[in-house]
């Protein structure tokens, strides 16, 4: 399911899909400013999205098998609710 998928399902209880497009995508800018701001979005009985940041590591280029140094970074993490799991 995509995005797309998901405003045609929301059309279906909203009068107009330009009506769903605006809710979709409010849901989405409103999950992704409270993630950036360092907030974690719980939705109840689906699940709860964070952000974690990722520390530094060294690795190695498998071509030449030089060292290389990886930044740390930061990423979405997902824990499904039990509810979605049953």
């Amino acid at each position: 399911m995509n995005r797309s998928d998901i405003i045609q399902a929301v059309s279906r209880v909203l009068t107009t899909k330009k009506d769903a497009l605006r809710a979709v995508e409010a849901v989405f800018d409103t999950m992704t400013q409270a993630m950036k701001a360092g907030d974690k979005v719980v939705i109840s009985n689906f699940g709860t999205f964070r952000i974690k940041t990722r520390r530094a590591g060294q690795g190695r280029n498998p071509k030449t098998g030089q060292a290389v140094s990886i930044p740390p970074r930061r990423g979405v993490r997902f824990k499904a609710s039990k509810n979605l799991l049953t």
